[in-house]
């Protein structure tokens, strides 16, 4: 299916209701359920060959299948593991998660902190799953959130171990295995196990829940930190914390009172207690490791605990090497950098006396040549970028900071970069410029407009990180969000959201797809007597042009100038010139038509030249999108893209045959729609001749 074909037809499943939670989109097509019974008739354990238990699923580097990071490692079903495996004892716990061979303890900061909230919780890992007879067919699902759709993902139970041991996730407890089972899924979304080595909680967070989340810089917190970390942790907010490291040899340092640097920790907890006298804030943090706990105040055997009421220390305390401790705010705003805290969607809260965001979310792309314009810092091309209106017409009700204003939350993701890394790609340098814009909603703004106007706003710095997200506050009005790559020509499919206290109008602001060409009216006598003689000379006998005469005489002209590069023109543009103006169905031009491609072709020729600004010879793809505006046509984002891809050189450039076939194309296209929508509705429906 072609890229606007399937676009649209993913429009119309998404107005369905597919994509949602409740009707999360089949990854890889696979259905859990018919699988599942497929196998309870056949009497044989699933095996998922779309995820096979081979080498290539554990990575393609440091655990590719020359690595002797996995030598010995065999895959095997907790059946094999245990004799009584277990998917989720008393319940899914914190606990539950001890981090494994992979440097993925981002990802288990963001699970632990998931246990906290039995109803996201549900969302991901659905229920009546297990391993009890007449239940268990080695197939397994859960469902994850993926740039603004849930997809449901079937694994089979075999997992990587070595020495009998689970290689990479495995819970404290040993028999219970949907921890493991849970990053296999991942894994599997993301291309392998090695795709999801080092990464941001928040990326999990988002994955789990679909919400947006926010970064504390520890070093300089709002004076309202402590109350917005209990009022996230109110509305079942999902939170993580790390500290940064300032060299290499720093990774998963342990420092002198054992936190450990370079490492992903989750939030799990607040409390305030009376202590000496005084009130004392403290934060509960776990290491996914399991082990490794914090040892100085308020830890498990510090001495703070005696000074405590006795009602406190047994609401609070425990000691067990678990990797869960406390710490007091200030020791945690001093030893930590940074602190995540994951905002929930609307449809993640059923509790209808939590406050919730109002969300509104785009997809879009950058294309090389098309949409990808870079940063401000490229302003001829900047403004390609795909752009998007937000309105906001409703000031906060009460804005804790006392700011009057709109406030919201802007998150830019691009979209599968994790999976593109065994090809040697990571993540883009992205970023996003707000605006403020009274206009138009059925224009996309040029060059001019970015020249004259300042930004508003914009994202606090480009980063190589999966989602770049800032929060604002605004007056009341409408504003143009422009994200982009820092660098343009950088190729990504990105979703950007945002997330408004109070409901907000957003939408693409694009070009509507028309065409306002004019219709070249030549009767047989304004053809000039030197054009009729010319046309004799050319026409021959029969006194028509074919395409294979045409395409001659026109490499004749175009090959004596020097103004223009060109390949000269295919017998394949030839032939859709002819079929544009052929009106007896003879494939051949007469003198009459030929005058009128004639004067299309000058015309062109004209815009041509115009457009190529620097003289090359050849118009770039920038110059290609205001020259298509010249000839006549209005075109969106996406036929832009389809354009560059099929009339630009590897170099971006677009010779003069190519731009004349390219209009000739348009023309052609515009005219046969019209034709056949006779009731002037916009739409037609066609039949398999008509095609």
């Amino acid at each position: 299916m072609s890229g606007i074909a399937a676009a649209v037809q993913h429009r119309r499943e998404k107005n369905q209701g597919i994509g949602t939670n409740s009707q999360a989109v089949k990854y890889l097509n696979q259905d859990y359920e018919a699988l599942r019974q497929r196998c309870f008739e056949s009497g044989r354990l699933f095996q998922d060959e779309s995820f096979p238990a081979l080498p290539s699923s554990l990575g393609f580097n440091e655990l590719g299948p020359n690595s002797y990071k996995v030598r010995g490692v065999s895959w095997q079903r907790p059946t094999e593991l245990t004799s009584d495996p277990e998917f989720i004892i008393s319940g899914a716990s914190r606990t539950d998660i001890c981090q494994g061979a992979l440097g993925d303890c981002w990802l288990l900061a963001a699970i632990a902190s998931l246990t906290l909230n039995e109803e996201v919780l549900a969302r991901v890992v659905p229920h009546g799953q297990s391993f009890r007879d007449g239940e268990y067919a080695g197939i397994f699902h859960f469902q994850f959130w993926q740039f603004g759709e849930w997809v449901d993902v079937v694994i089979d139970d075999r997992l990587p171990a070595k020495d009998g041991e689970l290689l990479f996730v495995h819970s404290a407890e040993g028999r219970e295995f949907w921890s493991a089972l849970l990053e296999k899924a991942y894994a599997k979304l993301n291309g392998s196990y090695e795709a999801l080595s080092g990464g941001s909680t928040t990326e999990g967070f988002e994955d789990f829940t679909g919400g947006i989340a926010e970064v504390h810089e520890l070093s300089r917190p709002s004076p309202h930190l402590f109350h917005i970390i209990q009022k996230a942790q109110s509305r079942g907010s999902l939170m993580g914390c790390s500290i940064d490291i300032t060299s290499s040899a720093d990774s998963e340092a342990v420092t002198r009172q054992k936190l450990v640097k370079g490492h992903a920790y989750s939030v799990t907890g607040t409390a305030q207690v009376e202590y000496r006298g005084n009130m004392e804030k403290l934060i509960r943090i776990r290491n996914p490791w399991g082990q490794v706990e914090w040892t100085g105040a308020w830890s498990d055997d510090s001495q703070q605990w005696r000074n405590i009421s006795d009602e406190d220390r047994e609401r609070l305390s425990h000691r067990s090497e678990d990797g869960e401790f406390w710490m007091s705010f200030s020791d945690f705003l001093q030893h930590y950098s940074r602190l995540e805290i994951c905002n929930l969607t609307p449809d993640a809260l059923s509790d209808d006396s939590v406050t919730k965001w109002a969300l509104s979310k785009f997809d879009g792309s950058w294309r090389r040549g098309s949409t990808a314009g870079g940063c401000r810092n490229f302003p001829n091309t900047f403004w390609t970028n795909p752009q998007f209106v937000i309105r906001l017409d409703e000031e906060d009700d009460d804005p804790d900071d006392g700011e009057a204003g709109c406030s919201f939350v802007v998150g830019l993701i691009q979209k599968n970069r994790r999976r593109l890394r065994k090809t040697g790609e990571d993540m883009h340098t992205v970023g996003f410029a707000i605006y403020e814009y009274c206009g138009q909603r059925n224009v996309h703004l040029n060059r001019n407009f970015f020249l004259r106007h300042a930004s508003a706003a914009r994202s606090e710095t480009f980063i190589n990180l999966r989602e770049v997200c800032s929060r604002f506050c605004l007056p009341p009005g409408e504003y143009l969000i422009l994200p982009s790559t820092f660098e343009p020509n950088k190729n990504g499919d990105f979703c950007v959201r945002v997330f408004s206290e109070k409901q907000a109008d957003f939408q693409e602001l694009d070009d509507p797809v028309e065409s306002r060409v004019e219709k070249i009216e030549i009767d047989e006598e304004d053809v000039d007597d030197r054009f009729r003689s010319l046309f004799g000379q050319l026409a021959g006998g029969d006194c028509e042009i074919s395409a294979f005469e045409l395409q001659k005489i026109l490499n004749k002209v175009v090959t004596k100038r020097s103004d223009i590069q060109t390949s000269g023109f295919s017998l394949a543009t030839c032939r859709n010139m002819v079929n544009l103006l052929d009106k007896d169905g003879s494939g051949k031009l007469g003198l009459v038509e030929f005058k009128v491609l004639w004067t299309k072709i000058e015309k062109f020729l004209n815009i041509y030249r115009e457009k190529d600004v620097d003289n090359s010879g050849t118009m770039s793809s920038t110059e290609m999108r205001t020259a298509v505006e010249e000839a006549g046509f209005s075109l969106n984002n996406a036929l832009h893209q389809v354009l560059v891809a099929r009339y630009s050189e590897s170099d971006l450039t677009i010779d003069f045959d190519n731009f004349v076939g390219c209009l000739v194309r348009l023309e052609t296209m515009f005219n046969t729609f019209n034709t056949l929508d006779k009731d002037n509705s916009g739409n037609i429906e066609l039949n398999l001749l008509e095609v």
